[in-house]
C-alpha cells in the first residue's frame, strides 16, 4: 500500500482514495460500501470526555442516517455477527451503504453534520475494513432459502480454480471488490452473500483457492440488500 495514513482503528489506502477521487463523472457511479466493525469494550472518547458507553452503543451514536438520507445513500445491510468460522479479527457488526456514487461517499466526510457524529466511531471502533462494492450477481428474491445468511469475503488466489460450493448454497448478492479505502493491508476480491439451506457455513471455509477470507453468519437487523440492486443488471 502506498503512502497510508494511519488511523486508530485502520490505514486509509491513500492509491484507492486516489483513484476513487479522480474518476469522471461519467465513470462514477452508485457503489456498496461494506463495514467490517470490531468494537471497543468500552468507548473511548479521551480528554474531550463523552459517554461512559460500550464501544458498540458508541457506534450506534455515531449513525449518520440522516445525512445518508440526504445524501441518498440507503442503508441496504446491517446486523450482528452471530458465527464466525475464520481466523483473525472477530467481527462484532457489518454493515452496507449503497451510496449513488463514490465522490458522494467524499462528500460525505465533509459535512459539519457529520463529521460532528464520527466522534462517537472514534471513540467506540477497535478495528475497521470499509470496501468499495460492484455487484456481479444476484439471487432472485422470490426463490431465496430462508436459513441463515452468511457473508464471504475472499481474497482469490491469482491463477487457481476456485472450489465450486456445495449444495445449500443459495445465491443472494455477489460483489467484486473496487478497493479498500480503510483496512489493515489486506486486499481482497469479492465478497459473497448466500442464504444455507441445511449446511453450516463452516462448509464454505477453507475452499481451494482461496488465499484469505471473512467467513461469518449474520442476523440481519436491516436487509434491503436485494432490493438495492434492483436496477444494478441493466447491460
Amino acid at each position: 500500500m502506498a503512502n497510508p495514513l494511519e488511523y486508530p482503528f485502520g490505514t486509509i489506502n491513500v492509491e484507492t482514495a486516489g483513484r476513487w477521487m479522480h474518476l469522471d463523472a461519467t465513470d462514477d457511479g452508485a457503489v456498496w460500501m461494506l463495514n467490517l466493525m470490531k468494537y471497543k469494550e468500552v468507548a473511548d472518547y479521551g480528554e474531550a470526555g463523552g459517554p461512559t458507553v460500550s464501544g458498540k452503543e458508541a457506534d450506534d451514536l455515531y449513525a449518520p442516517t440522516e445525512v445518508l438520507n440526504d445524501l441518498g445513500a440507503p442503508v441496504a445491510l446491517f446486523g450482528d455477527v452471530i458465527e464466525q468460522h475464520n481466523e483473525g479479527v472477530a467481527w462484532d457488526r457489518i454493515g452496507i451503504v449503497r451510496y449513488p456514487s463514490r465522490a458522494s461517499f467524499f462528500a460525505m466526510q465533509n459535512r459539519e453534520d457529520f463529521q460532528k457524529q464520527y466522534v462517537h466511531k472514534q471513540a467506540g471502533m477497535e478495528a475497521t475494513i470499509v470496501m468499495g462494492c460492484l455487484p456481479h450477481a444476484a439471487g432472485d428474491p422470490s426463490t431465496s432459502a430462508s436459513g441463515p445468511l452468511v457473508m464471504r469475503v475472499r481474497r482469490l488466489s491469482e491463477g487457481d480454480v476456485v472450489d465450486e460450493d456445495p449444495a445449500g448454497v443459495v445465491p443472494v448478492a455477489h460483489f467484486v471488490v473496487d478497493g479498500v479505502i480503510i483496512g489493515d493491508g489486506r486486499t481482497w476480491t469479492d465478497v459473497r452473500f448466500d442464504r444455507l439451506d441445511g449446511i453450516s457455513a463452516s462448509d464454505l471455509a477453507g475452499s481451494k483457492g482461496v488465499d484469505d477470507e471473512v467467513v461469518v453468519v449474520i442476523d440481519p437487523e436491516i436487509d434491503w440488500l436485494i432490493p438495492s440492486l434492483a436496477d444494478s443488471f441493466n447491460s
